[in-house]
């Protein structure tokens, strides 16, 4: 192991998601249904995750659909007067968006924060068109090229202040020195933006770039522009190969390999003893809808899952590579039906395991367990760190930080304090120079 390697620290983020990432959570005793459009139950997982150490926050966001879900930037703002050194990463898509509208937001988030904001930039699969006056949703391609254009407007108002701009000279009465700001003057397919910002270059340069894909695009666009990536994954192999894919399309942008932070998504079902996280899991598992459940795991097979026993064995082919389902679903298929044939699941166990983890690799054991599943993939080329996304809130986070980060701290896995004061800090990424400083223009000559 190299030096570096040996100084690396498991990086952490959580998704927050309502009452939890289980499916049936908002049945249980221990979930608050009803607090997630609460800005004090957002404030208590904040503190647990700030508590352990753990380097952000996540929300996912959408603009159609049934969603209980507070703004982003709304939530963020707020909970950034309430903490002190935890991250925020607010998903915006960049369909149903204007870029100078996201660059103002974000740079707002990370100056109030103190430098502690990311973006997690998506295109948007589903389709709102229907609520921004839209004829269409562009088709994928499409998107990919829109989002594109969108994320490089975006950098560039960032640095269309120069970060002496301010100047606040009393004797010689001037607070701006103006030849220090710069028109874009951004002319692509997509968008026209003049510019500069109307507020100073964010304190991170830029908020770190987030990216949640592992279609083909999606890699590409991570290689380019993002920092860090959620990526679903339900074998340690598949990991480990995601990993190597996307961090060798690093060098051809001019990027090394520690520029980028892959997260896997991981929902952990903890307790002091493999039995007892097993009745745990068993206990969610029994506010399941089952007919529900059997029904949208169907969806992945060519035969109904309803028409088997529930303790007999997932009717999966070993003969193909991912079970039998000739076309359709195809994103979340091969990671689906990979923990199935991983583990010999009975379909009940399969049923179980699916309602946690929305594709994510879902790992239910004990506190040492758990820690041993994360060591493993983190020194085996498997992942930067995890994407955690609790069975239910708050409790399954507290578990995790009150057990598994003080293990994993004592394996020199974890950090014991935060590093810096930003979340770009806390990542080990650096600071982006501006395209205007001699920094930027030496870089890229050299690139």
């Amino acid at each position: 192991m190299s030096h570096n390697q040996a100084k690396r620290n498991v990086h952490l983020n959580v998704f927050i998601n309502g009452i939890g990432h289980h499916s049936a959570a908002w049945k249980h005793p221990l979930a608050q249904p009803g607090s997630e459009l609460s800005l004090g139950y957002y404030a208590h997982i904040a503190r647990i995750a700030e508590r352990g150490l753990l380097d952000s926050l996540f929300m996912a966001d959408g603009y159609a659909g049934t969603y209980r879900r507070l703004e982003p930037f709304t939530l963020f703002s707020a909970l950034a007067a309430l903490t002190e050194h935890i991250g925020f990463i607010a998903t915006v898509g960049t369909t149903y968006n204007e870029p100078f509208h996201v660059a103002r937001k974000f740079a707002s988030l990370d100056h109030i924060s103190g430098g502690r904001a990311a973006w997690n930039i998506v295109t948007g699969a589903q389709s709102a068109a229907h609520n921004f006056g839209r004829d269409e949703h562009p088709e994928v391609t499409k998107r990919y090229e829109i989002g594109d254009e969108f994320v490089e407007v975006v950098k560039q108002l960032w640095d269309s202040w120069e970060e002496d701009a301010l100047v606040y000279d009393r004797s010689a009465d001037v607070q701006l020195d103006s030849s220090k700001l710069h028109e874009i003057n951004f002319k692509g397919s997509y968008y026209a933006v003049k510019g500069p910002l109307i507020i100073p270059r964010p304190p991170q340069g830029y908020p770190v770039l987030v990216q949640a894909g592992s279609s083909e695009s999606g890699r590409e666009l991570a290689a380019k522009t993002a920092e860090v990536i959620f990526t679903a994954q339900q074998t340690l192999g598949a990991a480990q190969q995601f990993y190597a894919d996307v961090k060798s399309r690093l060098a051809k942008y001019g990027r090394t390999p520690d520029q980028l932070v892959i997260m896997p998504g991981l929902s952990p079902i903890v307790a002091d003893t493999e039995a007892e996280a097993k009745d745990i899991e068993a206990e969610f598992g029994s506010l399941i809808n089952m007919e529900q459940a059997l029904k949208q795991l169907s969806q992945y097979f060519t035969v109904d899952l309803s028409e088997y026993p529930l303790d007999g064995p997932v009717p999966v082919d070993k003969s193909k590579p991912y079970g039998s389902l000739p076309g359709g679903i195809t994103s979340r298929h091969e990671v689906v039906v990979d923990a199935a044939r991983r583990d010999n699941m009975t379909i009940r166990q399969f049923v179980y395991r699916s309602a946690g983890g929305h594709g994510h690799v879902t790992f239910t054991g004990s506190v040492i367990q758990t820690a041993d599943f994360i060591e493993t993939w983190f020194k085996t080329g498997g992942a930067d760190g995890f994407n955690l996304l609790p069975h239910v809130f708050p409790s399954g986070l507290e578990t995790f930080v009150d057990k598994v980060i003080p293990e994993l701290q004592n394996r020199g896995l974890f950090r014991t304090a935060y590093e810096g004061t930003t979340l770009r800090d806390n990542l080990g990424l650096t600071r982006p120079a501006n395209r205007y400083s001699r920094v930027w223009a030496l870089n890229r000559e050299a690139n």
